[in-house]
């Protein structure tokens, strides 16, 4: 599954740079499967719908920092964890029980978004 970052979040940034994926951003900014990844042209995302890659998106969250779920691949191919909730200072980086994903499906997805 995702991860996702909850209401407890400081706004401290450190989560942002550790994410092989690009999948953090800063409440308030757009964001866009491109960021960070080799996906180019069409992209299908979880819920089947389809996006172009350079697409600027609506922010998930205004106030805090937040994880595109499209982009989460729980950092598995990079590392033994992910790499957001090892660095939160307020453990406010948790599984995101809406998105169930095997290993498998992370480790597809990781292969989907850095060709």
């Amino acid at each position: 599954m995702a991860i996702k970052i909850t209401e407890e979040c400081i706004n401290c940034g450190a989560c942002e740079p550790e994410c092989p994926n690009n999948a953090i951003y800063e409440g308030g900014v757009e964001w866009a499967l491109s960021d960070g990844t080799t996906v180019k042209g069409s992209f299908t995302l979880l819920d089947g719908s389809v996006l172009d890659a350079d697409q600027r998106n609506s922010p998930i969250s205004v106030d805090t920092y937040y994880i595109v779920p499209n982009k989460c691949t729980e950092c598995q191919g990079f590392h033994e964890e992910p790499q957001c909730a090892a660095v939160c200072p307020v453990d406010c980086c948790v599984p995101d029980e809406m998105y169930q994903e095997t290993v498998d499906s992370l480790l597809a997805k990781k292969e989907k978004l850095h060709l």
